[in-house]
C-alpha cells in the first residue's frame, strides 16, 4: 500500500503455476469448481463461482448468444464456355465444321454433356438441308409451354436464324449488306428473314455459322429444360441454412441421344416432368387458375386488426360475406344459399352469418369458432388468385426437390399447414395438428427415415437453449436447474448446477430433464436422427394445438396425438403404446419398417382428395424462392 501511495511500481518476483492451489487458497475456501478442474483452469488466480458472480455483476459482460441458420443471397450455377475445339474430328468436313465457331456458355455439367455428345456426333440434331428442322420447331414450341410445369419459358428462348434459300443468295453481296441480316429472336413458327434479305442474304458460310450457333445453343437449352423438369431450377441448399436436401442427379449424357432417337422430341422432353399425384394436382390447379383469368381479381381490403364476435356489429361485415361468396366452395354456398340470398349488407353479425363463417373457417382448416380475427382475415385477404399462382409455381419447384414417389408408407409434415399426415398403402390414413418452430427457431426442410420411438424420454437440452434462455437465469440463481429437477453434467460427470461456473464456457456442460409429467417432450418422442436435432414429440402444452397459428416451438415438431402416431409407425395398437408408457421406464422401441419422413414446407399442397389447399408463408420462404428464381433467370439471360 505504501509502495502504491509512493508511486513506486511493484512486480511479482515469482509466479505460481497456472494449476497450483496454494495454502492461502484453501484457507480462504477458494477451491476450484468441478468445471475448472475438468477444463484445467484452476490456479492461484482462480476465484469461487460466488466471487466470480459478484465480480461480473459489478462489471457485467454481454450474455453469449447462439444464432441459428441464415438466409443467403442466392448464388446461381457458374457458367463456362463450351469447348468446341474437341468437335474437330466430327466436324472436319461439311457444314458441321462451323460448329467449331459456335460460342455458347452453360453451367459446367451441361457444358460437359454438350462436349461429350458433339465429339461423336456426325450430323446435327436441329438442322437439316440448310434450315431449322421440324424437331427443333416442336421443341421450341414445347419450351413456350414450360409455364404449365411451373418453369419460366424465358429461360429457354433462343434466337432462330433468319435464312434465305441458296437460290436467292448473292455471293457477291457486299459484306456490309450481308452483316445487316440479323437473326430473329423468336422461338416458334417458320424462320423468316427481314425484308432486306429478300434481295440481299447472308453468304452461305455465314448462314451455316448461324445454324451451327443455333444447333449448339438449342442443345444446351434442351439439356437445361430436361434438368429443370427433374430437379428444379434452383438449389434449395443455397437459399438458406434451413434447407437440407440432396439435389437430384440427372443423367445429362443420355438426353441428347434420347432426343435424336425419339420419334417425338418434344414429348420426350416433356416426359421428364414429375408424375407424382401431388405434382399433377398442382399442375392441374395452376392451369385452372390461369384459364379462368382471375389473376387480375381485385384484392379484398379488410382491416388487419378486425375482431368481430357473434352479436357484434361492423361495417366490414358486408365485405366478409362478399369474400365467402367469391371464395367459398360450391358446397358451402349451397348449404347456406338462403342466408346469402337474404343478406342485405346489414352490419349485425347475426347467428345465421356466424354459421356461414364457421363453415368457411372449417374449409380453410381454421378453428371454426365464428370469431373473425387475424387468422380469418389473413385467409380472406392473403390468397388472391395471383398469390395462389405464385404459391403453385413455388410448390411445383419444391416438389421436384423430393422423390417423385414419396413411398407406399410415409409421414409428411407440412409446416405452413401446421399438420402431419400418415400414409400407408398409398393412402392417407390420418392427419393431426402439429406445432412447429417459431420464426426465430425455424424447423428445417429435409427428409429422413424414422428409426425409434422413445417412451418416457429424457430431454437433452440443446446448447442454444442453455445459452440463450437458461444462462441468464443461472447467472442470477445457480440453483435454478437443481430446483427444477434437471440433471447437469460437466464432461460426463454429474454435478449440481450450483457447482458450475455459469460465467464460463458451457461447451463441456450438458443438461437434461428426466422423464416426468412436466418433461418438455411429454410421454414420448419419435426419432429420425439428423444433424438438426429435430424430431416429433409429445408436449405438456396442449393448449397450443387450439391455436390457428402454431409456429411456436424451438424447431421440433409437437404432435397433438403422439400415441396415435407412435402406434402407426411401430405397427402396434395405441393400447400397447400406452402400456409401455405406464411402465414409467425410459425405453427405446425400434421402428423395424422403413418409413421415410418428409419435414416439408409447402404453402400450396393437395389434400387427400386431390384438392389443392393454400397456406400462409409463415417463414417467408416463398419470397426467398422467388428471389432465387429471379437471380437464376437473370444469369441465364446474360
Amino acid at each position: 500500500m505504501l509502495a502504491l501511495m509512493s508511486g513506486i511500481s511493484v512486480c511479482s518476483l515469482a509466479v505460481p503455476s497456472a494449476n497450483a492451489l496454494t495454502l492461502m487458497d484453501m484457507l480462504r475456501g477458494n477451491r476450484p469448481s468441478i468445471q475448472e478442474q475438468v477444463e484445467g483452469r484452476t490456479g492461484a488466480a482462480a476465484v469461487s463461482p460466488a466471487e466470480q458472480r459478484a465480480i461480473d455483476r459489478s462489471d457485467p459482460e454481454p450474455l453469449p448468444k447462439v444464432s441459428g441458420p441464415k438466409y443467403y443471397t442466392y448464388k446461381t450455377d457458374g457458367m463456362r464456355a463450351v469447348k468446341t475445339a474437341g468437335f474437330a474430328a466430327a466436324s472436319a468436313t461439311g457444314d458441321m465444321r462451323f460448329l467449331l465457331d459456335a460460342k455458347v456458355s452453360a453451367p459446367s455439367d451441361i457444358a460437359t454433356a454438350l462436349e461429350t455428345y458433339y465429339r461423336a456426333a456426325a450430323t446435327p440434331l436441329w438442322v437439316e438441308q440448310g434450315d431449322v428442322n421440324e424437331r427443333a420447331r416442336a421443341v421450341l414450341a414445347a419450351f413456350e409451354k414450360a409455364g404449365d410445369y411451373g418453369l419460366d419459358p424465358a429461360d429457354y428462348r433462343i434466337s432462330v436464324p433468319a435464312l434465305t434459300t441458296s437460290s436467292v443468295t448473292d455471293p457477291a453481296a457486299p459484306a456490309a449488306e450481308a452483316a445487316s441480316v440479323q437473326p430473329d429472336t423468336v422461338s416458334t413458327g417458320p424462320a423468316t428473314a427481314p425484308a432486306a434479305a429478300a434481295t440481299t442474304a447472308a453468304p452461305a458460310d455465314q448462314q451455316q455459322k448461324d445454324l451451327m450457333q443455333f444447333e449448339l445453343a438449342l442443345s444446351a437449352k434442351a439439356l437445361m429444360f430436361a434438368q429443370d423438369m427433374v430437379r428444379g431450377r434452383i438449389d434449395p441448399n443455397r437459399i438458406s441454412g434451413f434447407h437440407d436436401l440432396k439435389r437430384k442427379d440427372v443423367n445429362l449424357a443420355a438426353i441428347l441421344p434420347g432426343v435424336a432417337a425419339a420419334p417425338d422430341a418434344a414429348a420426350y422432353l416433356d416426359g421428364f416432368a414429375p408424375q407424382s399425384p401431388q405434382f399433377l394436382a398442382l399442375k392441374t390447379e395452376l392451369a385452372r387458375l390461369r384459364a379462368e383469368a382471375v389473376a387480375t381479381e381485385a384484392p379484398v381490403s379488410l382491416p388487419d386488426n378486425l375482431l368481430l364476435k357473434p352479436g357484434q356489429t361492423s361495417e366490414d361485415l358486408a365485405k366478409v360475406v362478399s369474400v365467402i361468396e367469391k371464395r367459398g366452395s360450391d358446397q358451402l354456398k349451397t348449404e347456406h344459399a338462403a342466408t346469402l340470398a337474404a343478406y342485405q349488407d346489414t352490419p349485425t353479425y347475426a347467428p345465421e352469418l356466424v354459421e356461414l363463417v364457421k363453415g368457411f373457417q372449417q374449409e380453410l382448416g381454421l378453428k371454426a369458432d365464428g370469431v373473425i380475427g387475424p387468422a380469418t382475415v389473413r385467409a380472406m385477404t392473403g390468397h388472391t388468385a395471383e398469390s395462389k399462382i405464385d404459391k403453385l409455381v413455388v410448390a411445383m419447384e419444391q416438389a421436384r426437390w423430393l422423390p417423385d414417389n414419396l413411398g407406399d408408407r410415409y409421414v409428411f409434415i407440412n409446416q405452413p399447414a401446421f399438420q402431419v399426415y400418415y400414409h400407408e398403402h398409398g393412402q392417407e390414413q390420418f392427419s393431426m395438428r402439429v406445432v412447429v418452430g417459431s420464426r426465430s427457431n425455424q424447423t428445417y426442410f429435409f427428409q429422413d427415415q424414422i428409426e425409434t420411438v422413445e417412451v418416457n424420454p429424457y430431454w437433452g437440452v440443446p446448447q442454444s437453449i442453455i445459452i440463450n434462455e437458461m444462462l441468464p437465469k443461472l447467472r442470477k440463481d445457480p440453483s435454478y436447474l437443481d430446483r427444477l429437477g434437471y440433471q447437469v453434467e460437466v464432461a460426463g460427470r454429474a454435478v449440481p448446477s450450483t457447482a458450475v461456473d455459469w460465467y464460463s464456457s458451457t461447451q463441456s456442460v450438458s443438461v437434461r430433464q428426466p422423464p416426468s409429467s412436466d418433461n418438455a417432450l411429454g410421454e414420448l418422442k419419435i426419432l429420425f436422427p439428423n444433424s438438426h436435432a429435430i424430431y416429433m414429440h409429445d408436449t405438456p402444452q396442449k393448449a397450443f394445438f387450439k391455436r390457428d397459428m402454431r409456429a411456436l416451438s424451438h424447431g421440433c415438431v409437437r404432435l397433438a396425438e403422439p400415441r396415435k402416431m407412435a402406434a402407426a409407425v411401430l405397427g402396434v395398437s395405441e393400447a400397447e403404446v400406452g402400456k409401455r408408457i405406464a411402465e414409467g421406464k425410459n425405453a427405446a422401441l425400434p421402428v423395424t419398417a422403413k418409413i421415410p419422413v418428409y419435414v416439408a414446407y409447402f404453402t400450396a399442397w393437395p389434400n387427400k382428395d386431390g384438392q389443392v389447399e393454400f397456406f400462409d408463408d409463415v417463414y417467408g420462404r416463398d419470397e426467398a424462392v422467388d428471389k432465387a428464381f429471379a437471380a437464376t433467370s437473370k444469369a441465364r439471360g446474360a
